[in-house]
């Protein structure tokens, strides 16, 4: 009798289960609220302000009788309990938020994205681009490798790159997988390395400006000791991808793509290694190269975001497709711009879905105000006072996982810290570490666990780029993470030591 194959689950099926704990949690955890302050800090020169937890100031939501209150997660919400249910957490968590992020705009963010890209992908640019590379390479395309790490690392180290990886995807792992590697190199070398950046950036202005202003440290302080970090972990991603894709390229049926990555296969069969590279062709990839210095440009000068990126990037589409009409690329018409737009976009409903469910698990679990009583403001509270009484590697070493493990809930790097560091902060004092140590914690813990947790709509983003279900890449990713955890657990112990300041 043949052995039945394990099958992993659907990215659906695991969001569920979550959801579900999540309703569980919500039985026997009592709410919690704490007060709010406002602090001012520095940063480029200017004064901000910003609103913050006041540590001291935790508080169970009580009684008539002065019992601890539960809010149990009912099945079904309506607006007549004030309190959505278990089964409203897909509508509902497509509906979070605003343009600026949460769900609603990251999913905008990803059919917009998906749909220009389904236009670029039409016009043949992208096949014919691949064609060229692979003819210029020559057996040298082990180089790309180190050469994109360090690239979208810096990306993710300067300025906070995240979101703007999903569209690199699209281009960078088809273009692996015709060299012979797999959706898993494109992966690392895009949406990984501007994790590996992010966790070890010296002036991430989303994640490390915040958490450092709220700790009351000068921001941007600690360069000395971060950007070696950056170094030693961009060269450890390098490393450990490069040894991945050779075995790979060796023996392609050890990958865990290798079945995902059959449509490209089939895709590339069909496209003639000789195919022209036309000058419509070249138009197409200059203006694709010309958005992404316009989106750099916007993001650093004109601190662009979801919405401006968007935006460039379905100006690009119609220009792509316009290029495409006029040099008659793969016999397109000016429907075909729209009817590809469509494709596009389509192919990046089942990333769009995802992230709205994943923003469910918040919305049963109550949300993350700190004013209002919730389940995450009691776990922040218990373990937080279970960190102290422990010797100061072992207590900065505990942060670290924390905030690891709170980043499956709050996958948002400026949500996190202005959660967290105002209570981690303080707490630094009290176990004897310093707060660039508690604020490094943070870094680390928030950054890379974005690779693996299924709550991180970008991470779902660039995997339905790829056309790679969460399962397959989690059971890859689970050895990077355990590399990762090492070296960040080696990190700590020595910013322990030397007194990071």
């Amino acid at each position: 009798m043949k052995k039945k194959k394990i099958e992993m689950p659907h990215t659906f099926v695991i969001i569920f289960g979550v959801v579900v704990l999540a309703a569980l949690l919500t039985v026997f955890i009592p709410l919690g609220r704490f007060d709010t302050k406002e602090i001012s800090y520095m940063q480029d020169g200017v004064e901000k302000t910003r609103e913050v937890i006041d540590p001291d100031s935790f508080s169970y939501v009580l009684d008539e009788d002065g019992n601890k209150v539960t809010n149990v997660a009912p099945l079904f919400g309506t607006e007549d309990t004030g309190r959505q249910g278990l089964l409203n957490y897909v509508f509902e968590g497509l509906t979070t938020g605003d343009k600026y992020g949460s769900a609603v705009g990251i999913v905008a963010f990803i059919l917009v994205v998906g749909g220009a890209f389904g236009i670029v992908i039409k016009t043949g640019a992208v096949d014919a681009g691949i064609m060229r590379m692979i003819a210029l390479t020559k057996g040298k395309d082990i180089l790309l490798i180190p050469l994109l790490c360090i690239v979208f690392s810096l990306g993710g180290a300067v300025f906070g790159m995240g979101e703007e990886a999903i569209p690199f995807v699209l281009i960078v792992v088809p273009m692996f997988i015709a060299l012979g590697y797999d959706a898993v190199v494109g992966i690392m070398c895009t949406l990984v390395a501007t994790q590996i950046g992010f966790g070890t950036s010296w002036q991430n202005p989303f994640s490390l400006a915040i958490a450092q202003g709220i700790s009351g440290i000068p921001v941007m302080s600690g360069a000395w000791f971060r950007i070696p970090l950056w170094i030693i972990f961009t060269g450890a991603l390098i490393v450990f991808t490069i040894a991945y894709a050779k075995k790979i390229k060796k023996d392609p049926t050890l990958s865990v793509a290798y079945e995902t990555d059959e449509s490209y296969r089939k895709e590339f069969q069909q496209t003639t290694k000789d195919m022209p590279f036309t000058i419509g062709h070249k138009l197409v990839l200059l203006t694709l190269a010309a958005c992404m210095i316009w989106i750099v440009y916007g993001v650093v000068v004109k601190g662009y975001y979801i919405p401006e990126i968007a935006s460039q990037f379905f100006i690009m589409g119609m220009v792509a497709g316009i290029i495409g009409v006029v040099f008659h690329l793969n016999d397109m018409s000016i429907n075909d711009i729209a009817s590809s737009f469509a494709n596009g976009a389509q192919d990046m409903t089942s990333a769009a879905l995802c992230v709205g469910m994943a923003q469910g698990i918040i919305i049963v679990l109550g949300g993350t105000s700190a004013t209002d009583g919730t389940v995450l403001n009691t776990i922040l509270y218990t373990i937080s006072n279970a960190l102290q009484g422990f010797p100061s590697v072992v207590s900065a070493w505990f942060m670290y996982v924390f905030q690891s493990i709170f980043n499956f809930f709050v996958v948002s790097g400026s949500g996190q810290a202005a959660l967290t560091m105002p209570i981690m902060a303080p707490l630094a004092d009290l176990v004897g570490v310093s707060r660039q140590t508690a604020v490094l914690a943070f870094q680390l813990g928030d950054a890379f666990t974005n690779m693996i947790v299924p709550t991180s709509g970008v991470l779902l983003g660039a995997l339905a780029a790829a056309r790679l279900p969460w399962g397959k890449w989690a059971k890859f990713q689970i050895k990077f993470q355990t590399v990762l955890f090492v070296m960040s657990t080696i990190t700590m112990v020595i910013a322990v030591v030397v007194n990071l300041t």
